[in-house]
């Protein structure tokens, strides 16, 4: 992947599979394709005559990767989902592993045509993430795995909403995900494949998909609207902007310390006035916060507030308490809680 530490969901579920496999004795070498100097092929079939075998390039490929690819007793593609298959480094160190073939032909039992190879291919895991959520997005590059490259591909290893990896997500769903990609790696190095329980929690499903589009398309324009790159909005920890109270209601959640709420119940309401006339209110206990329309009686902090204003202080356009302190918004009850309910260590 171009990205990197947390940027890159790739890089996150290829480090826990890895970790797997060194806990199973395996020895590992991470090879950031990014970092190498690959030139793309050129065609040219010199590989294939003046020099059987090897690249008329004398770059990282010919002298580093490529002998250690040949080597290798398993190896594990890694791959962001660029346009439904491998992104242009991948690629580009695909198509240098030509010269393992042979530029003859043959015809297997089945009728296809081949080329018959020079050397012994290394068994294949390849992982990939993606941000939709249908599994069907990794489609085009499986068939291609399975009926394009030669070799053995022992395990596909797809993450589907990988976002979603990173961030406010339930922690508890994240971990599962990551822990079961650590057992994965450890099955390959013990079975050289992965089995279909653990692959099941790699693959469990992170998101309803109308949630998907609803919250994905206010990130995006959260985004436009403040002039900011993913990145950006990661670094500066916004949110997406809400548009309406059932916007805000899905979002809040996510930014309330839960624990706040000690051993006892507690009631966030809000009365909203402006672009929306509406209230809703929030029961706040250990772990668990939800979320409904309407206003309920003797709640523990009330905030009324401009709908605007409010957006404006969620996603850091505004200062909450210089706001208060300017009496732009009011709140009656209990002060130091709510201080606690919106204080997540951030």
């Amino acid at each position: 992947s171009p990205r990197t530490g947390d940027q890159s969901k790739t890089e996150l579920m290829l480090n826990h599979l890895v970790r797997g496999m060194q806990d199973a004795g395996a020895g590992i070498e991470v090879v950031h394709l990014r970092e190498k100097k690959i030139k793309n092929c050129i065609g040219c079939f010199t590989c294939w005559t003046k020099t059987p075998g090897k690249c008329i390039h004398k770059d990282d490929m010919t002298t580093e990767l490529f002998p250690k690819w040949l080597a290798a007793d398993l190896v594990v593609y890694a791959t962001p989902l660029y346009f439904h298959t491998m992104n242009a480094a991948m690629s580009a160190f695909i198509e240098r592993t030509l010269p393992v073939a042979q530029p003859f032909f043959e015809k297997n039992a089945s009728g296809k045509i081949y080329h018959p190879l020079r050397n012994r291919l290394p068994p294949a895991v390849w992982l990939s993430v993606c941000g939709f959520p249908d599994e069907s997005e990794f489609n085009a590059l499986s068939d291609y795995l399975n009926n394009t490259l030669e070799g053995p591909v022992v395990a596909e290893i797809y993450r589907t909403t990988a976002e979603r990896l990173a961030g406010d997500f339930p922690e508890e769903i994240i971990n599962d995900v990551l822990n079961a990609t650590e057992q994965a790696g450890r099955e390959l190095v013990e079975s050289m494949q992965v089995s279909a329980a653990t692959m099941e929690r790699i693959r469990q499903p992170l998101v309803d998909t109308d949630f998907f589009i609803r919250m994905g398309n206010l990130y995006w324009k959260t985004c436009i609207n403040e002039g900011v790159t993913p990145k950006k909005f990661q670094e500066k920890k916004m949110i997406p902007r809400p548009e309406s109270l059932e916007d805000f209601m899905i979002i809040l959640p996510f930014g309330l310390n839960s624990e706040a709420a000690g051993d006892r119940e507690m009631i966030l309401q809000f009365n909203f006035s402006g672009d929306v006339n509406d209230s809703c209110y929030f029961t706040v206990r250990t772990g668990e916060v939800e979320a409904e329309q309407g206003s309920f009686p003797n709640p523990d902090i009330t905030i009324s507030t401009p709908f605007g204003l409010w957006m404006d202080i969620m996603t850091r356009k505004a200062d909450g308490r210089q706001m208060f302190m300017e009496q732009k918004y009011t709140v009656s009850g209990d002060l130091e809680k709510m201080t606690q309910l919106f204080d997540k260590g951030e």
